[in-house]
């Protein structure tokens, strides 16, 4: 798979196997996070890999707790509207049940914080799909980048405290009969260009 064809067939994967995934895999998807380009070449992301279910659940648990607190307004953005919905149903597992997840951390007075981390989040996806891994953006522990049980929990996995989290990705092999990533492109049917 040539690297446009990794990007152009790389879609969202939430349902996953429990399966192991290799660490030669892991390595290379963490490679490729690390090699993103970041502002002014500073190299301050500040990577995750969690693979430990206790932890995972553990993190879901305390999103669901503090989701379950907030309110709905009409200007809530759709995807936390539906967090916070689930949460208050009970059972609210943001990671899709997948066995691996990244998170992406970065210093929280630094001005390109998160776009570093989304473009090694980026890079991690295309290298899961050319792996034949599913994997999927997920936001949750970035709208919660400031709940203090929440902070206190990652400052125990080792998350500094000029540290926050700006973004994750989940990672493992697709409940697929196959067992390969849905690559059925998506029809764009927005980010327009202009050609000037």
């Amino acid at each position: 798979m040539d690297a446009f064809e990794a990007i152009i067939t790389r879609r969202s994967t939430r349902n996953f196997k429990p399966d192991t995934v290799e660490k030669e895999k892991l390595e290379k998807i963490l490679e490729a996070g690390r090699y993103a380009p970041s502002g002014s070449n500073s190299q301050t992301n500040h990577f995750f890999l969690i693979q430990d279910p206790a932890v995972i659940a553990k993190l879901a648990s305390l999103a669901e707790a503090a989701f379950a607190e907030m309110e709905i307004t009409e200007n809530t953005y759709v995807s936390l509207k539906n967090s916070i919905t689930r949460a208050k149903k009970g059972g609210y597992v943001f990671s899709y049940n997948a066995p691996v997840l990244v998170i992406v951390a970065n210093r929280k007075d630094y001005g390109n914080n998160m776009a570093d981390c989304a473009v090694a989040i980026e890079n991690m996806m295309i290298e899961a799909n050319n792996l034949d891994l599913g994997s999927c953006w997920v936001n949750q522990l970035k709208w919660l980048n400031e709940d203090p049980g929440l902070l206190d929990y990652l400052y125990n996995l080792g998350l500094k405290e000029n540290e926050r989290v700006y973004g994750s990705v989940i990672l493992g092999y697709p409940a697929t009969d196959d067992g390969l990533p849905d690559r059925k492109p998506l029809e764009r049917k927005g980010n327009k260009v202009t050609y000037i």
